[in-house]
C-alpha cells in the first residue's frame, strides 16, 4: 500500500484538493456573499470536481513513472516504484482505472453544470498528460510550461465550476454584477501564480535530474543551455513572479492597511530570495532538491493567503468570517 501511495503522490494530491477547496470557499464564497449571492454549486459537486481532479492527477503521476522508468533507474534507483515493486502492466492498468473514474466524474460534474466548456477541459487534460509523459516532458521547455499549464488550470476551474452553476440558476443575470470579474481576477491571479511556481519548481527539477536526462537523450533546458544560463534564466523567472506580486497589490488589491504588502513581503518575496540563493548555490542533485521542495512551500504560503484575503474581505464588507462572527 505504501509504494501505491508513492506512485500517486499522495502529497501532491492532498495539495491539490487543498488548493480547490480554499478557492471556492475562502475566495469565491466571500466574493459572492458581498453581493447577496447564494452559492449555487453544493457541497456534493465541488467534492466531484476535487474527486475528479485527483483522480486525473493521481492517473497523471503513474503514467509519468511509467514512461520514466529507464531515468528513474538512475536518478531514483532504490526509490523507483515501477519496475521494481509494481509492474509495468500494473501501473498502465492503475493509470486507466484512475483516469477513467476521473474523467466519469468531471463529465457528470459537467452534465450538472450544463458546461460543454468543463466537459472539454475533462477531456483534454488527461490527452495533455499522455502527451508529456510519452513525449513533450523530455522536449526544450514545452514539457515545463505542459506542466505549469494543467497547474494553472487546476485552480481556474474551481471559478469556472462556480460560475457555470450561477449561471444555471440565475441565466445572464450574474454577468450584470462585478461577480464574473472578481472571480476571474482573484482564481485568475491564483492560476497565473500556480503556473510561474510550477514552472520555476519543474526547471529546478530538470536540474536535480540532468544525469538521467541526458543519458536517455532528453532536451531540457538544463541540458540544452547548461546549467549557468538555466540558473540565470530561473532567476529572472523568480524576479517576474515577485515583481508581479508587488504589481498586483499597488494596481488592483484595495483593501485597507498593509496587510498584503507585508505578506507579500514576508510570506512570498524573502521565500523566493531565499529559493534564488539556493539554486545559486545548488551544484548536486539534493541541493536542487532542497530547492524544489522550497518551491513548494512558497505554493503552499500562496495559496494561505486567501484567509488573509477572507480576513479583509469579512472586515471591509461587514460579512460574516466562516458564519462564525463579524470582524470589526
Amino acid at each position: 500500500m505504501i509504494n501505491y501511495l508513492k506512485l500517486i503522490r499522495l502529497p501532491n494530491l492532498l495539495f491539490i484538493a487543498l488548493v480547490q477547496y480554499l478557492m471556492r470557499q475562502v475566495i469565491l464564497i466571500p466574493i459572492l456573499q458581498v453581493y447577496g449571492f447564494d452559492a449555487s454549486m453544493e457541497i456534493g459537486m465541488l467534492s466531484l470536481l476535487i474527486v475528479s481532479s485527483v483522480f486525473i492527477a493521481a492517473g497523471g503521476y503513474v503514467l509519468n513513472d511509467y514512461f520514466d522508468i529507464k531515468i528513474d533507474a538512475i536518478n531514483k534507483q532504490n526509490k523507483q516504484v515501477v519496475g521494481n515493486v509494481i509492474s509495468r502492466h500494473t501501473a498502465m492498468l492503475l493509470h486507466q482505472l484512475l483516469t477513467g473514474v476521473g474523467v466519469i466524474c468531471g463529465l457528470v460534474l459537467a452534465y450538472f453544470a450544463r458546461s460543454f466548456t468543463l466537459a472539454f477541459i475533462f477531456i483534454v487534460i488527461p490527452g495533455l498528460l499522455w502527451f508529456y509523459s510519452a513525449s513533450y516532458k523530455r522536449q526544450f521547455i514545452i514539457g515545463n510550461l505542459v506542466v505549469a499549464f494543467i497547474v494553472g488550470i487546476t485552480v481556474l476551474i474551481v471559478g469556472i465550476t462556480q460560475l457555470a452553476f450561477l449561471q444555471k440558476e440565475y441565466g445572464n443575470l450574474i454577468f450584470e454584477t462585478p461577480i464574473p470579474r472578481l472571480f476571474y481576477g482573484w482564481i485568475g491571479g491564483y492560476a497565473l501564480f500556480s503556473f510561474l511556481c510550477t514552472w520555476i519548481r519543474e526547471i529546478i527539477k530538470d536540474m536535480e535530474d540532468e544525469k538521467g536526462d541526458r543519458e536517455m537523450e532528453c532536451r531540457t533546458m538544463p541540458i540544452k543551455w547548461g546549467l549557468k544560463k538555466t540558473k540565470i534564466f530561473l532567476y529572472v523567472l523568480i524576479a517576474i513572479t515577485v515583481a508581479g506580486l508587488f504589481l498586483v497589490d499597488y494596481m488592483f488589491i484595495h483593501f485597507t492597511g498593509t496587510l498584503t504588502l507585508r505578506y507579500i513581503i514576508f510570506g512570498l518575496a524573502l521565500p523566493f530570495l531565499a529559493l534564488a540563493y539556493m539554486v545559486y548555490v545548488a551544484k548536486v542533485p539534493k541541493d536542487f532538491h532542497q530547492a524544489s521542495t522550497l518551491s513548494k512551500f512558497i505554493m503552499l504560503s500562496g495559496v494561505l493567503y486567501s484567509f488573509v484575503f477572507y480576513y479583509l474581505q469579512a472586515k471591509q464588507h461587514g460579512i460574516s468570517l466562516f458564519n462564525l462572527f463579524i470582524v470589526r
